[in-house]
């Protein structure tokens, strides 16, 4: 017989759907409670507005590993980016197994920080909406999240995630608001998000090994990114990443992989884009390995990360610029078993370029740019 699910609604523990009364205290209690229960657990958050600072929802102690979290209000961070500006998340979970989150609005409120930002002041650093950590068996579905301070969702040390119809909303000039990241993380599949952001909508971190990314809508933003890779020597590699169907509109880049010049033992291997639209995107295809923003403090050496096995298939739109695919590889670790095949990007009235540099790789079927390889 399959055990009965309780229920406990959030604001039975004191939380106030109000947006003004400090409600961490009342999602704390409501989750020490499904943790201790040796039976599937619901938190409710009903319609409304909760107040929450920063808080970590800890599975350390947790006997429950059948949790869901159904969310039909939303949830508002301070409204002074002080509170939670140093802090690494403004919520996290951390070292839970099972745990589902459905529904839902994150707003983190980061307007005032990216204001702070953009004016050149010292300001915190800011901090990332929600956060996975040393977790397994995690699924999001239909989430909302809302001008993050920083990144929108993370996904770190973790195992089996699935990540289901979320909607990441910030302007394009919002300042480091990556829409999902993951890093050092395996067996991660996200399908369906819709990300309108200032950074990267996807970014993939080192240590990312075996994800599956489909049915992607991304932009403004800075496009999917498979980096910044190498600036560390021992770092854990990216291999296994498959992203199939994905529109870029107005995007500064659409598959990028990116590598500091500088010594590194990382590599990225097995990577495929498949069936991808780019409407008047700047960077269409673009492998960096001189990866270096605003040109300030460059290691200006030659890219350790190997990057080896990547194919572009099935991909067509107009680029912004006249270098629609642009393969910059390192002298030191050149670019091997690079494939395009059904590439077909155009530029206005004119035919767009391809450059390439230290690459080796094959091209079939039509091929627009015509290829450098």
């Amino acid at each position: 017989m399959a055990k009965s699910i309780t229920t406990y609604n959030v604001v039975d523990f004191g939380a106030k759907p109000n947006g003004k009364i400090d409600s961490t205290k009342s999602f704390l209690m409501a989750w020490n409670k499904v943790c201790t229960s040796n039976k599937p657990s619901i938190i409710y958050v009903p319609h409304g507005k909760f107040l929450l600072g920063r808080v970590t929802f800890s599975g350390e102690l947790c006997v429950n590993k059948n949790i869901s979290i159904i969310i039909d209000g939303t949830l508002v961070a301070p409204s002074d980016y002080n509170v939670i500006g140093e802090a690494s998340y403004w919520l996290m979970f951390e070292k839970v197994s099972g745990v589902s989150i459905h529904g839902g609005v994150l707003d983190g409120k980061g307007t005032s920080l990216w204001d702070c930002k953009n004016s050149g002041k010292s300001c915190p650093i800011g901090a990332t909406t929600l956060g996975f950590c040393n977790s397994d068996n995690i699924i999001v579905t239909g989430l909302t999240s809302r001008n993050s301070q920083m990144f929108h969702i993370v996904i770190y040390e973790c195992r089996n995630v699935k990540v289901h119809g979320v909607k990441v909303v910030a302007p394009e000039n919002s300042p480091n608001t990556d829409g999902i990241h993951v890093q050092l993380s395996s067996d991660i599949t996200i399908t369906k998000p819709k990300i309108r952001t200032g950074d990267d909508c996807i970014s993939i971190g080192p240590g990312s090994r075996n994800l599956w990314i489909e049915d992607v809508v991304c932009g403004p933003g800075h496009g999917i990114s498979i980096g910044s890779l190498g600036w560390s020597l021992n770092e854990p590699g990216v291999k296994n990443v498959t992203v199939k169907s994905a529109t870029f509109s107005k995007t500064q880049n659409g598959f990028r992989i990116k590598s500091w010049g500088k010594p590194s033992g990382g590599f990225v291997r097995h990577v495929h884009f498949v069936d991808a639209t780019m409407i008047d995107v700047q960077n269409p295809i673009i492998i960096d390995q001189n990866y270096c923003p605003f040109y300030k403090g460059c290691p200006n050496e030659e890219s350790g990360v190997m990057i080896d096995d990547v194919s572009y298939k099935d991909i067509q739109g107009t680029s912004a610029t006249k270098v629609a695919v642009k393969f910059e590889c390192s002298s030191k670790q050149p670019c091997k078993r690079i494939k395009l095949e059904n590439v077909k990007l155009t530029l206005k009235d004119e035919a767009p370029k391809a450059l390439c540099n230290h690459v080796a790789g094959t091209a079939f079927g039509t091929v627009q740019p015509e290829s450098c390889l």
